[in-house]
């Protein structure tokens, strides 16, 4: 019987898993891979899905005031206009002056233990010179700088202004500019909202812990439109309601901290904002945000584009009006790393040491594992094929292993967290039972396969 309790991992160990696993490999490794790069690997992709499986089931399917949406990554640049991610889509660079290589000013500073919270380009620079903080090189800093996030790329055969286009920034402008076309097709009340998954990208200067800050993510977003009104007591709702999110990952609640962003720290178009952190094993970092963006979005649309973008309420004589919105948002690579960080187990099982991941079933790649008891018996390796395509058949998310002994396979399906090894023996053939294992315990239990 095994009995273990989360266990500090560190990254390095998290790392090495999901590469030696197959969770999550270096982008195009072959090549010496390209910086905050990552390929999803079998097992990855499907702990990703069943993640955003549920997250649509949750937020959408479930819900009579969500429609979903799926929009382009490229799109006219005068979007980004409009919203203000060309001027103020920023994160602040400082210069070595040794090597001219930039470097984020604010994760400098962090790293020297110094909290930038509400700190301006201006004052973290004068902190860089106060106590001297060196590059990560040991060179003096010297020129800082605001840098767009934006990726440019450019439409057509010619290359030119006028062909401009940007990579997004964020899911959310998709949905905005698409808000007309909803209302026109659907006719919702009040408040409803617009969901989409989608790829983003940023130029981030500093990639930094694994898939945690890359330049090209996945994010979950909602624009939950409001009356002006409401926004209080609706924001309090989606707090909740996004607490009630990161229990359905298994997440505990002391893990989870809600930081009040400070409105010098807030994005340019919101008046209140909550960041939801997780402890991962590099410090508590921002795991989701929920942000009140007011008028902000619909109504520079609506200025830049001279289309209207307004709600009629349907009690008659009443006044179109630019409805508000709250926006929750999660990062997916972010909710895929803290599953598999909480996940982390150590214990000892027959005197012996082993890791296992206690990914919670409904989320977990691979539902089964099924096993002959030794693969030189042609009688088991049929039996334990029938079971297997059965269950493959009904689960889908299940595996074969023969190789080495059953020991081993054990240790393998603990690796990689599946909940339940079944392996066919002897006995199978006299009665029509298996044994399962379970990944939590290590108990083995006998029951007829029907009742699998």
């Amino acid at each position: 019987m095994s009995s273990a309790e989360n266990q500090d991992v560190s990254m390095e160990e998290i790392v090495s898993l999901c590469k030696r696993r197959g969770f999550i490999y270096q982008g195009s490794e072959i090549y010496g891979g390209l910086r905050g790069t990552y390929d999803y690997g079998p097992l990855g992709v499907q702990l990703k899905r069943n993640i955003l499986n549920l997250w649509w089931k949750v937020f959408v399917e479930d819900r009579e005031d969500m429609y979903g949406i799926d929009t382009t990554i490229l799109m006219n640049p005068n979007v980004w206009v409009a919203s203000g991610h060309v001027d103020t889509f920023n994160d602040p660079l400082i210069e070595d002056v040794e090597t001219k290589q930039r470097y984020r000013l604010d994760h400098i500073l962090e790293d020297a233990g110094v909290d930038v919270n509400g700190m301006s380009l201006e004052q973290m620079v004068e902190v860089v010179k106060e106590k001297g903080i060196k590059s990560p090189e040991g060179h003096d800093l010297g020129n800082a700088a605001k840098f767009n996030l934006l990726f440019k790329t450019s439409t057509g055969s010619v290359e030119d202004e006028k062909s401009v286009v940007y990579m997004r920034g964020e899911t959310a402008q998709g949905m905005f500019v698409n808000f007309k076309n909803i209302m026109d097709s659907f006719y919702p009340d009040l408040p409803f909202g617009i969901a989409q998954i989608g790829r983003n990208f940023r130029n981030e200067i500093s990639p930094r812990d694994f898939i945690f800050r890359v330049r090209e993510f996945e994010i979950a977003e909602l624009e939950y439109f409001i009356e002006e009104s409401s926004w209080e007591k609706m924001f309090e709702d989606w707090v909740s309601g996004m607490m009630h999110w990161f229990e359905l990952l298994g997440l505990p609640k002391e893990k989870i901290h809600q930081l009040e962003v400070p409105e010098e720290d807030r994005a340019h178009y919101s008046k209140r904002t909550v960041d939801f952190e997780f402890e991962y094993p590099f410090g508590t970092k921002e795991i989701g945000g929920l942000a009140y963006r007011t008028d902000f979005d619909l109504s520079n649309h609506e200025k830049h584009s001279g289309v209207k973008l307004r709600y009629q309420p349907k009690t008659p004589g009443t006044q179109p009006f630019i409805p508000h919105v709250i926006e929750p948002t999660f990062g997916v690579d972010r909710m895929v790393l803290a599953v598999l960080s909480n996940s982390w187990r150590e214990d000892e099982v027959g005197g012996e040491k082993r890791m296992y991941l206690a990914l919670p079933e409904h989320l977990a790649p691979v539902k089964y594992m099924v096993c002959p008891l030794v693969k030189n018996k042609p009688e088991l390796v049929e039996k334990a094929r029938e079971v297997f395509g059965a269950l493959k058949k009904k689960y889908g998310a299940v595996i074969w292993d023969d190789n080495s002994n059953v020991g081993k396979r054990y240790r393998r399906a603990d690796e990689i967290g599946v909940p339940k090894t079944i392996t066919i023996d002897y006995q199978t053939l006299e009665d029509n039972t298996v044994t399962v294992r379970d990944r939590d315990t290590a108990e083995q239990i006998r029951i007829k396969i029907n009742e699998i």
